[in-house]
């Protein structure tokens, strides 16, 4: 598989990237800060998605986009709107259209769309409308942009993420019915990221990924 990530410089952008080319797929790597490209299974896109043609190129000839763009990287101004989810999907969505690419993989996270509520009781009373409420917001115009596309998209949510390592044992959740929270490591999320796409498993749906033993 040919393999375009978007936001490959960390966290699960960067761990998709390490265990997409161990597992013997080409990357296109997207970031703004990336170093030298020395491997033939590696190409790298120095820009933001956001930038004229970086989409356009990095696309050429994929089967796959990972979209991994997190929060931590275009932290919400005070007081003001977040837009970068939806506008850098936005953008994308016209590349892939201009490309052809068909399949994508989107990391938001547990809080957007119908996953609201279902982050735990700390998460959903402070950490949401203190601090993650624009961002979500934003993350919900994003998977509902999705929704409306006539891509093949899949929606990876998870659980509050961790610097934990790849265990391999998380849990996939359709049915949040009674689901109140956990953690997941990065690893282990772009692991299931990396599942979604290579083995096109999810095809238009939305789950939850958190850790195998529950927390």
């Amino acid at each position: 598989m040919r393999l375009t990530i978007i936001g490959a410089t960390r966290g699960i952008g960067k761990a998709l990237c390490e265990q997409a080319r161990a597992a013997g797929h080409h990357v296109t790597a997207v970031g703004r800060s990336l170093g030298p490209a020395s491997s033939a299974t590696l190409t790298h896109v120095r820009g933001s998605i956001l930038d004229e043609g970086v989409a356009e190129e990095a696309l050429e000839g994929a089967d796959a986009v990972a979209y991994c763009l997190g929060a931590g990287a275009y932290g919400p101004d005070k007081g003001r709107p977040v837009t970068i989810f939806s506008e850098t999907t936005e953008r994308l969505m016209e590349a892939m259209r201009a490309t052809g690419v068909m399949r994508i993989g989107v990391i938001t996270g547990v809080g957007s769309g119908d996953s609201r509520g279902h982050g735990g009781v700390l998460y959903d009373t402070i950490a949401m409308p203190l601090a993650l409420g624009a961002i979500y917001a934003d993350k919900t115009r994003q998977e509902e942009m999705l929704r409306a596309s006539d891509r093949d998209w899949t929606l990876i949510r998870p659980t509050v993420l961790t610097h934990g390592p790849y265990t391999g044992t998380y849990r996939v959740i359709e049915d949040l019915t009674g689901f109140r929270g956990g953690t997941v490591s990065r690893a282990d999320c772009a692991d299931c990221l990396l599942r979604a796409l290579a083995e096109h498993r999810w095809s238009r749906r939305a789950v939850v990924v958190t850790g195998g033993d529950g927390r």
